[in-house]
């Protein structure tokens, strides 16, 4: 448990992990401990663990159904793990990286369509506080493309609408600025207008940590708040999506953008991705959409009867 403990404070302090990521890591870590000590993880021993030790925890993990990209996430947190007690602690060879795992199939990125979101924008009502916070949600995750964890951490006073520009901390900790147009701008001044006119939500000026977003009691956001508000106004609307969450609004806004015309390293600059080829994911979800407009509208595409082609 000791080693444990120290390499999540590597993570969190050495390595400025997320507090989301640090969580993930840990619960991975204590779930393998639980099972390898049958439920006893004080007396874990990990510099004695062997490959096969891991298999037996991978395997139990099958059994129980989990999907194959949890198991690989927790393969995965293992590995870190034992990377970590290699580099500090002189084990000298990973146990983990003999895993083998199932592939994954890649799934394209669920995403929303422009005139849905464009719809629920324009339909959304904004005669009450709750009203026009919940609209700006959806207005802020789908017009920056933020994560939901930079949402709820978005600073009232990192929120510049005269220059029209965020500052979000994103994943380990990295600052970037995203640029925001004049109709986010108002929505965010009218928002905040409302906020400050009542004792209960307003905030004050001088607290640097104050958030922009907060509860009817005045109290910030928090993960499934925002999901709930993303999730039941979507459906109010009748969007039709596999998922309605808000990292769909963060895809839509990512293939909106290229759909548009917008260069691949522009769009990874304010998806805040450290690669390259995190982004260009979206570029497949582009040629989907194209291949369906031309499967549906090109006289070569279509079979007699009016029928796509392959």
């Amino acid at each position: 448990m000791e080693l444990i403990n120290q390499f999540l404070d590597h993570l969190s302090h050495e390595l400025n992990y997320s507090t989301l990521t640090v969580s993930a890591y840990r619960t991975d870590l204590m779930a393998w401990a639980d099972f390898a000590t049958a439920g006893r993880p004080e007396l874990l021993h990990p510099l004695d663990v062997t490959t096969s030790d891991l298999r037996q925890w991978i395997g139990s993990l099958g059994r129980e159904g989990r999907s194959p990209r949890t198991i690989r996430r927790k393969a995965s947190s293992l590995r870190s793990f034992f990377r970590f007690l290699m580099c500090h602690h002189g084990l000298k060879s990973n146990p983990a990286s003999a895993l083998t795992l199932a592939k994954i199939p890649k799934d394209l990125p669920v995403y929303i369509r422009p005139d849905d979101t464009a719809r629920v924008l324009d339909d959304a009502p904004t005669d009450t506080f709750a009203e026009l916070r919940d609209r700006l949600i959806i207005d802020l995750l789908y017009s920056t493309g933020i994560r939901c964890s930079e949402l709820t951490g978005l600073l009232d006073r990192a929120t510049d609408t005269s220059r029209g520009e965020l500052k979000v901390l994103g994943k380990r900790n990295k600052e970037r600025i995203i640029p925001i147009g004049p109709e986010l701008c108002q929505a965010i001044e009218d928002y905040r207008l409302t906020r400050d006119s009542s004792p209960a939500t307003s905030i004050s000026p001088a607290d640097p940590t104050a958030p922009l977003l907060v509860r009817d009691d005045g109290l910030p956001l928090y993960r499934k708040f925002v999901y709930n508000v993303v999730h039941r106004t979507l459906s109010e609307e009748g969007v039709h999506a596999s998922r309605l969450s808000p990292h769909v609004l963060r895809h839509s806004f990512a293939t909106d953008m290229l759909n548009s015309g917008a260069p691949l390293t522009s769009v990874q600059t304010l998806l805040g991705h450290q690669s390259l080829t995190s982004t260009q994911v979206y570029t497949h979800v582009t040629y989907s959409e194209l291949k369906h407009n031309y499967q549906l509208a090109h006289p070569r595409a279509l079979k007699k009867g009016g029928k796509n082609g392959n």
